[in-house]
This record gives C-alpha cells, structure tokens and sequence, in this order.
C-alpha cells in the first residue's frame, strides 16, 4: 500500500490512497465515533455547556484584541519568577534558540512531551541533524516517531494504530517480544522511556495556556510524562505560541472545563502542570532553569486580519477533527503537514501561504460539524468560505470546464425559457442514458458519489397540473 505524502501540494492524491486503504478506513472511524459517543455523553451532563462555550470565546477574543499587553504582562511575571524568556519571529529562530540553550548545558539527549507546535517548526528534525537526540514521551508520539511518522491526530497522535500494530513496531525497534496486549506494551514504554527520562539533560514541552497574571505556563495531560520531563532534567524549555496567553486563573478555569472534554472525552484531565519558575532551594526536585520561548511563525499576521483572527482561538483540542466527516474518511496524514482537519484546513493555508496550502479549505463537506462541536465556538465554516474566495481570487483556481458550467448555469438561472428547457432536455437525456434505475455519470465528482435522478416533471409542471385538477374539480 503507497504512503500518502507529506505534502499539503499532494492532498487530492493523499485523498485517493486513504480511501484506499481499508486497515485505515477500519480504524478510522471507530476510533472517532469512540471518542464522539462519549464526549456527547459527557457534554449532555453539563448543564452550561453553551455559557463555557461563549465564555471561552470572549476571553479569546479580548485577549488577542490586546495581545501586546499581556504578553509583556507575561514576560514580566514570568521574569519575576526566574524564568528566562526569548522570542522567536519564525520556525527557524526559534530551533535555533532552543539549539543555544542545549549547547550552552551540553545536551546531547532531550525528552519531549507532545508539542504541535515544536512539529510545526520541524524541531525534532533540526536537532537530530546537529546530533542531539530528542525523544518523544507521549506514548502515541513515542509510537509514532519508532515508526518514522509525524502525527496523526493533534491529540491522539497514533489514532490510526491497533494494538497489533503498536505490538509490531515496539517487537522491531524495541528488540522486544511481540504482544498485542495494552498493559504489556504500556509497561514496555515506560521501562525504555524511564531511562530516558533518568539520563536526559533537556526536557522540551509545549504548553496549552501561558497565563499572564500570575505568569503561569499550564501544561494539561494524561500520563504524567509531562511531569517528568519538566522535572527530571536539569533545564526545561518551553516553545509556545504567542495566541496561548490567557489573562488570568479565573480564565483558565474556562478552558481546562472545555479542553478534557472536548479533547479526550474527560471530566477532568488526570495532570495539570503548572509551571512557575525553576526550583528553589526549599525544592527536592524541578529544572535549575526555565526557558520559554514565544513564537510567532505567521500569528501575527493573522491576529490583525479581522477575516480570520478567530483561528488563533483554537485551544489545540482536535474534536472538529473527529467530528468531521471527510477527516473520519481519509485520516490525518492526507493533509500533509501538522494541523490536520477542519481546522487544519485553515491554519496551513495561514501559517505556510495559500500557495502550498490551496487545496485543503476544498476538502471539506462544509457541513458544519466542526463548528457545532468546537468548544470555543470557532465558526470553522466561515473561515473555510473565506478561504476558498482568496484561493479563487488570489490563484484563479477554477478550471475552465467549471468556469463555464456556472456561466452557463447562471445564464439559465436568470432566463426562466432557458432553465426550464434546458430541465426537460436533461429528463430526456436521463431516459435515454440513465435505463433500468442507473444513475447519470458525472465525471471525477461521480466516481464516490451517484448523482440523483431528476423527478420525472418539474415542480412548476406539477403546480399548473395541480391547478388544472382543483378547477376541473
């Protein structure tokens, strides 16, 4: 079975080998309507839900509005704290700000926990080519980076993985003996990561809010890695984006409400880090030094487009992703780089230009699901809409026969003669080509889709016929 390729350019292509492949397609959306169910079940509980909703949106909103000064409110408390903060423009000042760091204390091995955006800047890679080994410890990006591949989902990284799998890539890379069984291949990571974790100079993480007042970085999480790998290393790096700020404790308590649930399906997550400075004397155990690196990479010429800005809300929970229905279908890898979904579909085009990323915000079915399920209430829809009339515009990426086919049809649409004739000669040629029920062929759009027959008269033919039978009667 060909591998998609990890390209946003490839995604008409990606699309074709997913639906392709069945062991994906079997997965897939069991995993989804898994994680679906239970998060419906979830929210149903919550009486004020929709209030969290709208909350969270306000916060978002306000914030960015004033993003200069809470990030120089952060900045502050976070110096006053004894953290050293740096600020990186692009993808590669901040790699290279993070190589400073780990040259200046020696590192030669540095544990991860799971950080979309040190995937967005290609960290991994740029450390392993000067020879300083990152290691993964979220276990489905530990599974993921064994088998040489970038995530597949932007919470549940090895998603598309059964446990048959996860048994044969642990049996080959690890020298292990192959068991399919969850508890045996859990106990299997933490045995080789727990050396990781006890030899490491560095840990990396990300960071899911960064709270100005009282200068927080709050890491969420599941398995307790996390905390070990801004604990049991002696330096601790921090990369975030600039959108992640937040006012205040009583904001975040909106958001970590909103995130579990809309993330893993949880009332509550299991570790909430929060992270204030470097150990002091009076501590048995933390980093002799915090460095939080701040990264822009393009936020910031989203946050002073009024189109768009909403997108820098996104808290990074990936429930428009499992509830969408083009993503249940053709999975996370097809959109070729590391925001994948609906709200991929608009974060790549933004972050890495609509040259490269033109082709997504057309992958979609504009149903409306991502945004109905988004928990701060992301018109995802809109911004694909507009997305897609900047990509017309800007590309001219209409093909001809479309181009003509709407000139036609808005020919038709505004002479009534022409419509309705042009109706009856379709019900002819269906009769003609469409015998015995089949279904007419439409090019490229007909091959996963049948196009619907025509009834057999129009409805203006049907009202004049109902017309004629009242006065007869």
């Amino acid at each position: 079975m060909r591998r998609v390729t990890l390209d946003p350019r490839f995604f008409r292509e990606n699309i074709r080998i997913s639906l392709g492949d069945e062991h994906l397609q079997r997965t897939l959306r069991k995993a989804c309507d898994e994680v679906l169910t239970k998060r419906a079940a979830l929210v149903e509980d919550i009486p004020h839900w929709e209030q969290l909703r709208q909350a969270a949106r306000r916060i978002k909103s306000h914030t960015l509005a004033h993003l200069d000064q809470y990030l120089l409110q952060l900045e502050k408390n976070l110096q006053a704290n004894g953290v050293r903060v740096h600020w990186a423009e692009d993808a590669e000042e901040a790699c290279t700000e993070i190589l400073a760091i780990a040259r200046k204390h020696n590192v030669w091995t540095a544990v991860k926990s799971k950080s979309m955006t040190s995937e967005e800047v290609g960290l991994n890679h740029f450390l392993e080519e000067r020879c300083i080994r990152p290691v993964e410890t979220d276990l489905g990006e530990y599974i993921q980076q064994l088998s040489g591949e970038p995530p597949f989902h932007i919470v549940t990284p090895a998603m598309h993985r059964t446990r048959a799998d996860v048994g044969r890539i642990f049996a080959e890379k690890l020298s292990v003996e192959y068991t399919d069984d969850p508890e045996a291949l859990t106990q299997i990571a933490r045995r080789t990561l727990r050396r990781e974790f006890l030899s490491a100079e560095m840990g990396i993480t990300g960071a899911n809010f960064a709270v100005a007042d009282p200068g927080l970085i709050v890491v969420v999480e599941n398995e307790g890695n996390a905390r070990m790998s801004t604990t049991a290393p002696r330096v601790h790096v921090v990369l975030v984006g600039i959108e992640k700020v937040i006012p205040t404790l009583e904001d975040l308590r909106v958001f970590l409400d909103l995130l579990s649930v809309s993330s893993t399906a949880q009332r509550l997550p299991c570790y909430v880090n929060l992270i204030r400075g470097p150990r002091s004397h009076a501590d048995a155990d933390g980093p002799e030094e915090v460095h939080v690196v701040f990264l822009d990479n393009g936020r910031s010429g989203i946050l002073v487009d009024d189109e768009m800005v909403s997108a820098l809300f996104c808290i990074r929970c990936g429930a428009c992703l499992n509830a969408c229905p083009v993503f249940q279908r053709i999975g996370g890898h097809a959109y070729g780089w590391v925001y994948q979904g609906p709200i991929g579909s608009v974060l790549t085009p933004l972050y890495r230009g609509i040259e490269i990323g033109h082709q997504l915000p057309f992958g979609s079915s504009l149903c409306g699901a991502c945004g109905e399920i988004c928990p701060v209430a992301i018109d995802i829809q809109h911004l694909l809409l507009e997305l897609r009339a900047r990509i017309q515009s800007q590309l001219n990426a209409t093909s001809l026969p479309e181009r003509l086919l709407f000139r036609l049809w808005a020919l038709a649409a505004s002479r009534p003669i022409l419509y309705r004739t042009g109706a009856f000669l379709l019900r002819v040629a269906q009769r003609l080509a469409m015998p015995r029920g089949r279904h007419l062929p439409v090019p490229v759009w007909g091959k996963t889709r049948s196009f619907p027959r025509l009834a057999p008269a129009s409805f203006h033919h049907r009202w004049k016929r109902l017309e004629r039978e009242l006065v007869s009667e």
